[in-house]
């Protein structure tokens, strides 16, 4: 039975067509697989696979002091982006160094694009609109403009194909973390896989029409369960399981996010994470690989050698490692081998730098 008070994406019934399970993700309706996870996640480890992601949240900055408050509310520096369509990853963060959210900041013509994650909206939005205070900005949120992400070795090259003209050309043209405009389409060079591809925001009445080019070219229509298990393999944090606000760039391997040059800009959270740098000794978040059978799961206790303990943050069988992994966040003390706690009992499992995959290869020693 559909939940009437769950938001929908232009893409619902294209969902349902094909075969989507859906599921409640912070409020919104969303296919969790279209039958089976394993298969959607091979798709996009070697061919192609795409993924409704019109949730996310995309505000738009304009104003004569938008780099300014960019410059105070994000760890990175969009001083960085030279060019329009340029891209940067970061964390904002509150005046503790928490983490109120991660997301991807783009350089564009007229000012700045921010794309944001679907559960931390509202908040956001709100912690945006109070620092906006002295500053000659303004944000617009664009719920009318859908998204998709086609990720995977043939993605690019399969988009380029269907689009034919401009599109194309602007395809074949991004640099790895680029976005550009062409015509009333954004098309961005990102992606949440570990894999080459495409995030393509576009107007909502052009989605559908887009989407089943896709899926009749022999894309893989891919479910969250999918995208979970490609941007863990990919060592990548997800929001409020690998980071929250009680938790610091330094404490989730987004340490290379925070931009400490020039030491004038004062950016929210500066302090407590200069304290907290001087200080040392903070937990870190790692890699896991498990050495026997079982599977690993957030919330489980990692037990290192001398007693200390830490916790698994993100943990699931990787369909293309074929064992388990996870992220864990462990005293700093911790290298090498520890163990977790699995159905009441301590099993072997090694620390190892992350990623585990990347353009579908085994990457950790």
């Amino acid at each position: 039975m559909a939940d009437s008070n769950l938001a929908r994406t232009a893409l619902y019934d294209a969902h349902l067509k094909a075969g989507g399970k859906m599921v409640d993700f912070s409020g919104w309706e969303m296919p969790i697989h279209y039958g089976s996870q394993v298969k959607e996640h091979e798709a996009v480890r070697s061919h192609a696979g795409v993924f409704d992601v019109s949730h996310m949240t995309i505000v738009d900055l304009v104003g004569t002091d938008a780099k300014a408050f960019l410059q105070k509310v994000l760890a990175n520096d969009v001083d960085k982006l030279k060019e329009p369509g340029k891209a940067l990853y970061t964390g904002m963060l509150n005046e503790d160094g928490g983490v109120i959210d991660d997301l991807i900041c783009y350089l564009t013509e007229t000012g700045y694009r921010l794309v944001v994650n679907c559960a931390t909206r509202a908040k956001d939005l709100d912690w945006l609109n109070k620092q906006q205070s002295g500053f000659d900005v303004t944000l617009t949120e664009q719920p009318q403009i859908a998204m998709v992400a086609v990720q995977g070795p043939e993605a690019r090259n399969i988009c380029a194909n269907i689009l034919g003209g401009s599109h194309a050309d602007t395809i074949q043209g991004l640099k790895i973390f680029q976005g550009k405009y062409c015509d009333d389409w954004f098309i961005a060079r990102t992606g949440y896989t570990g894999e080459d591809g495409l995030e393509i925001m576009i107007p909502q009445d052009q989605i559908g029409g887009f989407w089943q080019q896709l899926v009749d070219a022999g894309v893989q229509p891919c479910g969250l369960g999918a995208r979970d298990t490609l941007r863990l393999e990919a060592g990548m944090n997800l929001y409020g399981s690998d980071m929250d606000e009680q938790v610091s760039p330094l404490e989730a391997a987004m340490g290379w996010t925070i931009a400490w040059q020039p030491e004038e800009r004062d950016f929210i959270g500066r302090a407590a994470l200069t304290e907290q740098k001087a200080a040392g000794g903070h937990p870190k978040l790692v890699g896991l690989v498990l050495e026997t059978k079982g599977v690993m799961r957030s919330h489980q206790t990692v037990v290192l050698d001398n007693g200390e303990t830490g916790e698994i943050t993100s943990g699931t069988f990787s369909p293309s490692l074929k064992t388990s992994i996870a992220m864990a966040r462990v005293p700093a003390s911790a290298k090498d081998q520890v163990q977790v706690e699995l159905r009441g009992k301590l099993v072997p499992a090694r620390i190892v730098k992350l990623p585990f995959v990347r353009n579908g290869k085994k990457v950790y020693e």
